[in-house]
Formats: structure tokens, C-alpha cells, sequence
């Protein structure tokens, strides 16, 4: 019997051909049959041609994906839910449609859901509850969540896994596995979207989500990040009643935040109340680095007190250094409205191109700078930020992984605060922050911390400069140094960037010489510093010759 990985792409689907088949009949219903026209499954295309063409009419192709994945079950709609964070990928429409995606998926028995609690805490449920609620009062795609009592008095949920969850995506991700590969090699409209990098990225996903003792850590973690703030406060969790796919914490008594008329009639502040949950989340981010990825309207909670209760935290993400630099100084450019330096920023996550696509791509964020100015000339940010989504896939831009979720994560966000208070302003919450990075990027911690963290890139540098330098020296003493300026098959503003970038790398090691008095010395100047000086100024004179050149070659 092969293993699932010897399993060819296609023969995959042909073991599989009724889930094929079930699937094929929702993409025809929505009017995707074209997605599958260039799968080479004899049986699935006999089924197209007999289906014919049966598509809904009406809704836009955005809500169509919307409901083709809905009606397609749990693993979907997680799909979807992940390809909402992926604008860059799919567009901002896209993604801002699957944003709605929402599961209210049937509840499993009580007795599937008892014996689930059993096997995983190893013993009956008396043991651990009190009282438990057989009926539960929430169902999504992956869970469901029963109240229940402990022995010690408190008042939980009792969140658990649908019964053989596990396995049906499982399977259907085996499934999708040997479609992608199969439309990435056949399919030029769906190769565009990078199927099977999609997939990859939703099992990692998934796998973390299906995973209730990385949530419940989550929470923990959260909860220590907030322990001092009294206007916040994250659900306890109980460790011995929690599992893989069981999790026991805190149940909550408050008003869920979709439930604005109940708000409001409880005379809160929705202005407070918004602002001061906005703030929360952005202290996630830029604070903790440690950020709760779904900030939408259910998983917000007005406490008595005025407190801001956090809710599901099985969708999280991690702000790296290199991340922090990247959101920091887009969020700084796009507060401030400064096209050039936005410019800068994107064109410094870009492959190389021309500097005439740099040109477009300035004019193109001027243009969306000034599009999207609210009322009073000030700047709708969440539009900016949908719009630079749209940027990257129109310049093929590869953004740092996790960049484009965490844009997505301030787009939701802002969408979440408008829902409560329509006159919440994005760009007056991120002032604080967008000072403090630049505070931050300033401090001599900081840079110490760079240093050493490339250390070991000088140390490599300061043993290969002394050599390369009288490499340099050699060839311009003997006079066999060139600087070659055709182009060899690439722009000629290609080639006078490089030989800048040269130019401005001997001036920068230089200086690392000399500042370090790096032997031999001649009174006290470091000779390779002062060479190095000499070299970087000759490259910088050929480089003006060389502009000054072009700019008489033009008519």
C-alpha cells in the first residue's frame, strides 16, 4: 500500500472522486467551473460538460468565492478566513469579503461531546464539573462551547472540538494538496493566485488553531502582557481541565461588542469604550509584539466596570524585529501622508526594477494619498493601508512574511471602531506609536542591540576589507582598474546604482577603519581607512563622469 505522500496528485483526486465531485458541483453552482477546466480528471470533466453552465446569477464574484466556501464546509471556510489575511495575494475585495466569513455550523451531540471530555482529561465528567450544560450556546466551524460549573464554584466555557474534526480536514487538506499542484501546473488563472503556497500556509494555520494548548498558552501570555492594565482583562484558564481539544476558562458576564443597542443602553461611552479597545490592541502590536489577529466585533466584551473583555485567541501573531521595522516605518509614512518616503519603504521590499517602475509606483501612492483624504483633509488610513495591499500585487512586491496580515489586522481593526463610533480616526491612535518608534529607532539601545546582532557580519567584513583593498590599490597603482559601465543586458541606471552602492559600501568601511584605528597606522590613522577613502572617492568620480556623460548623450 503506498504511502499518502507516493500518492501521485492525480490519483489522489481519483481516490477521492465523491468529495471531487461535491466540490465540483458548489464551484459550478457559483460559477467557478472554470477553476477546474484544465485538471486533467477524465471523470470530474465528464461532470462539467453534463453540469453545463447552471451558475447563480446576481451576487458579485467576491461574494460568490464567499458562498462557494461556506457551503463547502469547515475546512473551507478556515480557508477563506486565512485568505482574508493574504491581500496582497487575492486583493483588498477579496479579502475584505472573506473577512465575513462566519461559521454557525450545527452542534455535535451531547453525548459525542461528553465522551470527547473524557477521553482527553481521562476520567468522568463529574470529576471535573460541578455542573455541565449538555446544550451548547455556541457552534463555528471547529468548536463548540458549553457552560459549565467547577467544584470550586467557578463559572466556565468549555470549548470543544467537533467529533472526527481533525480527520475531515485532514483529508480534504490531502485533497487540496493534489488540486493545487494540479492548477499550478494546468491552470494559468488560478497559477496566479500561487495555490500551492496557499495551501502550505493554511495547514500551518490550521494545525496551530486545532491546537487548544497553543491557545490556551496564548491566553496566558496575553494575561501576564496586561496583568498591571485594570481596564483590560483576558479569561482565565484552568490546565487541568483543558487538553489538545478540550479548553476550560473563564466565563465571562458582559455585552458582546455586536450588540451596539445593548451598549448603548447601558449608557457606556462607545467613544471611551471604542478608543480604549483600539488602544489595546495597538499596545499588542507595538508594545508586546504579541498581537490577537482577529479584532473583530465578537471578540470584544463591555465588563462591568467599564472593562474591555478579549475573547478567542486562536488566531495570534508575532512581531519579529525585521517586522517591527517594516510595520513601524510604513505606519510612520502613511500617518504623516509623505509619498516619498512611503516610496522609499515599499521600494525597499521590492526586487530590483527599473527606476521608471519606481516612478509609477511614487505617482500611484501620491494618488492614493490624495484619494483617500477624509472630510477636513485628514487621512482615511485603513483605506491607505487596503490600497498598499493592492500596491503589492500590482509590483509584485514580496513584503516580509507577516506584514501583510498585520496590515490586514489595523484594516479590521479600524473597521471594528467604526462599527462602534463612526468618527474614530485610526491616525490620532497611532500617534503615540508612531513617536515612540521613532524615539525607538533613535535610542542607543537600539543601535547597540544592531550592532551586535551583526557583529559577526563586520567581523567577516574587517577580515576581507584589508585584502580587498589592496586588491583595490594594486590594480589602480598598476593601472588595470576599470569601472564598466555598459550595460550588459541591463538598464544603464542599473549599472550606475551598483557602482553607488560600491561607491557608498568602501566609504562606509572605510570609516569603520578608521574610527577603529584598524592596524597598520601611520600617525594614528588607520592606512586601509585612509586607502579605502581614496578608492571611495575615485569610484564617486567616475560615478558623476559617468552621469554627467548621459545627461550630454540625451537629445
Amino acid at each position: 500500500m503506498p504511502s499518502s505522500s507516493s500518492i501521485s496528485p492525480l490519483h489522489r483526486i481519483e481516490r477521492d472522486a465523491g468529495r471531487v465531485r461535491q466540490i465540483a458541483s458548489v464551484l459550478v453552482k457559483y460559477g467557478f467551473s472554470d477553476w477546474l477546466e484544465s485538471v486533467p480528471f477524465p471523470e470530474l470533466q465528464g461532470f462539467l460538460q453534463r453540469a453545463g453552465d447552471s451558475a447563480l446569477q446576481g451576487p458579485s464574484r467576491e461574494e460568490r468565492i464567499r458562498l462557494a466556501l461556506t457551503e463547502l464546509g469547515p475546512t473551507f471556510i478556515k480557508i477563506g478566513q486565512t485568505l482574508a489575511t493574504r491581500a496582497d495575494l487575492i486583493g483588498p475585495e477579496l479579502a475584505s469579503e472573506l473577512a465575513k466569513l462566519q461559521s454557525n455550523t450545527p452542534p455535535d451531540s451531547p453525548e459525542d461531546i461528553i465522551e470527547i471530555i473524557e477521553q482527553q482529561l481521562g476520567d468522568q465528567i463529574d470529576c471535573f464539573y460541578a455542573h455541565f450544560e449538555k446544550e451548547a450556546f455556541a457552534s463555528a466551524s471547529i468548536a463548540q462551547v458549553h457552560r459549565a460549573i467547577l467544584h470550586t464554584g467557578e463559572s466556565v466555557a468549555v470549548k470543544v472540538q467537533h467529533k472526527g474534526i481533525q480527520e475531515t480536514i485532514a483529508a480534504d487538506l490531502s485533497l487540496l494538496e493534489s488540486v493545487a499542484s494540479l492548477a499550478e501546473k494546468h491552470s494559468e488563472s488560478l497559477r496566479n493566485y500561487r495555490p500551492v503556497q496557499l495551501v502550505n500556509e493554511f495547514r500551518r494555520s490550521i494545525e496551530r488553531e486545532l491546537d487548544f494548548t497553543r491557545e490556551r498558552r496564548n491566553m496566558e501570555t496575553f494575561e501576564q502582557n496586561f496583568e498591571l492594565d485594570e481596564t483590560v482583562h483576558i479569561p482565565r484558564t484552568w490546565e487541568e481541565f483543558s487538553s489538545s481539544k478540550v479548553l476550560t476558562m473563564e466565563f465571562m458576564q458582559g455585552v458582546i461588542g455586536t450588540r451596539i443597542g445593548e451598549l448603548r443602553d447601558a449608557g457606556l461611552d462607545l467613544t471611551e469604550f471604542t478608543n480604549r479597545g483600539a488602544d489595546i490592541f495597538l499596545k499588542m502590536i507595538f508594545r508586546d509584539s504579541f498581537y490577537h489577529a482577529d479584532p473583530h466585533p465578537g471578540n470584544l466584551m463591555y465588563l462591568p466596570g467599564g472593562v474591555v473583555g478579549i475573547l478567542d485567541f486562536g488566531m495570534v501573531g508575532r512581531v519579529e524585529d525585521e517586522l517591527r521595522d517594516d510595520i513601524e516605518s510604513l505606519v510612520v509614512a502613511i500617518t504623516q501622508g509623505d509619498a516619498d518616503s512611503l516610496t522609499n519603504t515599499l521600494w525597499s521590499l521590492s526586487p530590483s526594477q527599473s527606476s521608471e517602475t519606481r516612478e509609477e509606483l511614487k505617482v500611484d501612492l501620491s494618488d492614493l494619498l490624495a484619494d483617500t483624504k477624509d472630510a477636513g483633509d485628514s487621512l482615511n488610513i485603513s483605506a491607505v493601508m487596503t490600497g498598499v495591499l493592492d500596491i503589492f500585487r500590482k509590483y509584485q512586491i514580496s513584503p516580509r512574511r507577516g506584514l501583510t496580515g498585520l496590515l490586514r489586522t489595523l484594516v479590521l481593526l479600524d473597521g471594528t471602531a467604526r462599527q462602534l463610533t463612526s468618527d474614530f480616526n485610526l491616525t490620532n491612535a497611532l500617534i503615540p506609536y508612531q513617536d515612540e518608534a521613532i524615539r525607538r529607532r533613535l535610542s542607543p539601545r537600539r543601535l547597540a542591540k544592531r550592532f551586535q546582532r551583526h557583529i559577526l557580519e563586520w567581523d567577516r567584513l574587517l577580515d576581507d576589507l584589508p585584502r580587498d583593498l589592496s586588491e583595490f590599490a594594486r590594480k589602480i597603482k598598476s593601472g588595470d582598474f576599470r569601472v564598466g559601465l555598459e550595460h550588459r543586458h541591463l538598464d544603464s541606471v542599473v549599472n550606475r546604482l551598483v557602482l553607488g552602492i560600491v561607491a557608498s559600501s568602501t566609504f562606509l568601511g572605510s570609516s569603520l577603519l578608521w574610527s577603529l584605528k584598524a592596524p597598520p597606522l601611520i600617525y594614528d590613522i588607520s592606512l586601509f581607512g585612509a586607502a579605502g577613502y581614496a578608492v571611495a572617492t575615485f569610484l564617486a568620480w567616475e560615478l558623476y563622469r559617468a552621469i554627467k556623460k548621459s545627461q550630454k548623450d540625451q537629445p
